[in-house]
């Protein structure tokens, strides 16, 4: 089988298996799982191991680091530097111990099966002390808690996990040596990554954001893509070069891109490759699967199973509660981060091919470790009901929560409630105050919220997008609900649940700008404020008003522009210099086009164009010095300055049909 035929078929599988996946809302990276172990050489063997398959499993772990390092952001890290330093590195350091004693222990009461010296240990630790972070953050975020207690703590360890991944690609390697020249090749390694790293933190710092502004004001998105590409896996080479790994280039690589302005526009283009890479990646590890060791050896797999997930889930839950966590966030926190994850399966293999560890017990702990990330998603689905069962108190602790939410609201009506209590939430709070209209906030931050109440604020900890804590806030008695945080995928949830409680409830959500507009009308919101058109608007109103224009005019113009939905301000012309903001694909831009005089449509009218197909409009017509307003009668000129509006695609097809 060639290479094409090969990728040709991993291709297929995966996307049927991913398709199979959603249908049954399982994330997909279980789908690559289960393709892998279907089509692999030990099932139905469509699909061998080979250099192909090992390459593409390669370039997905590569695109991954490169994510993570574009994601690493020192004032981020410097602002969870507790949990991330001080429960992440506990719980890497402590699951690395445990496994080298487990691993002394297992060698001793089965020595047939468990027969490694302390470095494959130390290398099986590493592994084991891995957590998915693709599986995990991806739960979180569509349950929205990604900034819950639990949600903060999970995220902390699983940075610190990706962290820990580059000295231990390193130091595995290192200890596959003689012992006798252990020292040397630490010292040697250690010498080489700082060389390299000298060389890519301090040179390509320099060198990266010149160069890639020279590359932007080229205005080719190919361009772009080919030098993103060039220097993501140019720098994976040098760091391999030198004898350290691929990861580690393409992580110092985010890196320096993440300090650019270039850094959303490089997130975006770099996601489509990362994300099927790494698809391909995990298909590779079902095949690594041999499901008849797992029917022969069932027993010793789910000793390999449920040992590491309970050591992991009472190590993470004791070392939470040592942070002084509460027992409920300490619990979800162990549940979350029980499973392997995929860098497990990076140092894993690592280990494998450096003769660490034996192939047979190298199968049996890979089967145990796919097993427990099939079966995170239903653990992490169900944590709640866990939690409960776990906890004496938290049924007791949540159903105080709403209580109290329900206590303070018992006696008031007409009163508005206010999902999330950041800083837009608390100026409007202030001014319904002024204005003797009452109020409730729901926010997931507990400082917050113990501050805020402190001071005599209406809020409460709940999470707007519960049905229960709506209906604790008085939904059914309220006279609007605003949503206060940028969040589209949130506000579509709030606005679900808002037509099932109250149809006829008011509800204005706040948004970063136009693109998903008309997505939240749809889904029932009353009012949609993009920040970036208000923020216009006012910007443009105190200019009119310091320009002499009567007041009353510049409030009838801005109103006229909200009556309209905006729609005057919607598309604005491009840059170079918006490159960092373009990340949406979708978003209105405006483009300007000089009608050639060989044009077919000269002496036609814009309504004649057929331009609605393109999903494109015309705002504006300027001929010589005179700007025309675009009616649809208007007939056009060669010459003509014709001003478009409408996505990139749209606006490029248009181009193309009036000058065709």
């Amino acid at each position: 089988m060639t290479a094409l035929d090969t990728t040709l078929l991993l291709l297929s599988s995966a996307v049927l298996g991913v398709v199979a996946f959603r249908m049954l809302n399982l994330p997909p990276m279980l789908g690559y799982l289960g393709v892998g172990i279907l089509i692999g050489p030990h099932a139905l063997g469509w699909a061998q191991e080979s250099a192909a398959t090992h390459q593409l499993a390669e370039f997905g772990v590569v695109f991954l680091m490169f994510s993570i390092g574009l994601e690493f952001s020192l004032t981020k890290l410097i602002s969870m530097r507790r949990a991330v330093f001080g429960l992440g590195l506990a719980q890497v350091v402590m699951t690395i111990v445990l496994a080298m004693i487990g691993a002394t222990v297992a060698a001793m009461c089965l020595p047939q099966y468990f027969e490694m010296s302390w470095k494959a240990a130390f290398a099986l630790g590493g592994a084991l002390s891995m957590s998915s972070t693709a599986i995990v953050s991806k739960m979180l975020t569509e349950k929205l808690e990604l900034e819950s207690p639990h949600g903060r703590q999970i995220i902390s360890v699983l940075l610190f996990q990706d962290l820990a991944v580059v000295p231990l690609l390193i130091l595995v390697p290192a200890l596959a040596t003689d012992s006798e020249n252990l020292s040397m090749t630490l010292t040697l390694a250690s010498a080489k990554a700082s060389v390299v790293l000298f060389l890519l933190f301090f040179v390509g710092k320099r060198v990266v954001r010149s160069w890639f502004t020279i590359v932007v004001k080229r205005r080719s998105q190919e361009l772009f893509m080919l030098n993103l590409l060039l220097f993501t896996l140019g720098a994976a080479w040098l760091t391999e070069k030198a004898g350290l790994s691929l990861a580690l280039g393409a992580f110092v690589a985010g890196m320096l891109i993440s300090e650019t302005e270039y850094k959303h526009q490089v997130e975006e283009d770099i996601k489509s490759f990362r994300d099927v890479l790494l698809g391909l990646f995990f298909v590779t590890v079902g095949m690594l699967l041999n499901l008849s060791l797992v029917l022969e050896y069932g027993w010793l797999i789910l000793l390999l199973l449920a040992g590491p997930v309970l050591m992991k889930f009472g190590l993470i839950f004791a070392l939470a509660r040592l942070f002084k966590a509460p027992t409920s966030v300490a619990l979800r926190t162990g549940l979350g981060l029980a499973q392997a994850g995929e860098f497990g399966f990076v140092l894993l293999n690592q280990a494998g091919g450096l003769n660490l560890i034996d192939p047979l017990l190298l199968q049996l702990i890979l089967a145990s470790m796919v097993v427990s990330m099939l079966i995170s998603p239903f653990i992490l689905a169900k944590s709640d009901w866990i939690v409960k069962k776990l906890s004496a108190n938290e049924w007791m602790m949540q159903s105080l929560a709403l209580t109290q939410i329900a206590a303070r609201t018992m006696k008031t009506k007409k009163h508005v409630i206010i999902a999330g209590f950041g800083r837009s939430g608390q100026s409007l709070a202030r001014l319904l105050s002024d204005e003797k209209i009452d109020y409730h906030a729901l926010d997931l931050d507990p400082d917050r919220i113990s501050e805020a109440q402190i001071a005599g604020a209406n809020v409460s900890y709940g999470d707007a997008g519960r049905r229960e804590s709506l209906m604790a806030a008085g939904i059914n008695r309220a006279a609007a609900l605003v949503i206060t945080y940028t969040n589209t995928a949130s506000a579509l949830k709030i606005l679900h649940l808002v037509h099932e409680l109250n149809p006829s409830l008011p509800v204005v959500v706040r948004s970063h700008d136009d693109t998903d507009l008309e997505k939240l009308r749809a889904a029932g919101a009353t009012e949609v404020v993009p920040d970036l058109m208000e923020g216009s608007l006012m910007l443009a109103s105190h200019a009119l008003v310091l320009l002499g224009v009567p007041l009353r005019r510049v409030v009838h113009t801005v109103q006229m522009a909200r009556d309209a939905r905006y729609e005057s301000l919607r598309g604005f012309f491009h840059g170079a210099s918006d490159a960092a903001d373009d990340a949406e694909s979708m978003q209105l831009r405006l483009h300007t086009v000089v009608l050639k005089e060989r044009s077919k449509h000269i002496g036609r009218a814009i309504s004649e164009l057929g331009l609605a197909e393109t999903g494109v409009d015309i705002t504006a017509v300027r001929r010589g010095k005179q700007r025309l307003d675009a009616t649809p009668e208007l007939q056009l000129e060669g010459a003509d300055v014709i001003v478009l509006r409408g996505t990139a695609e749209g606006v490029t097809r248009a181009e193309q049909k009036l000058n065709k």
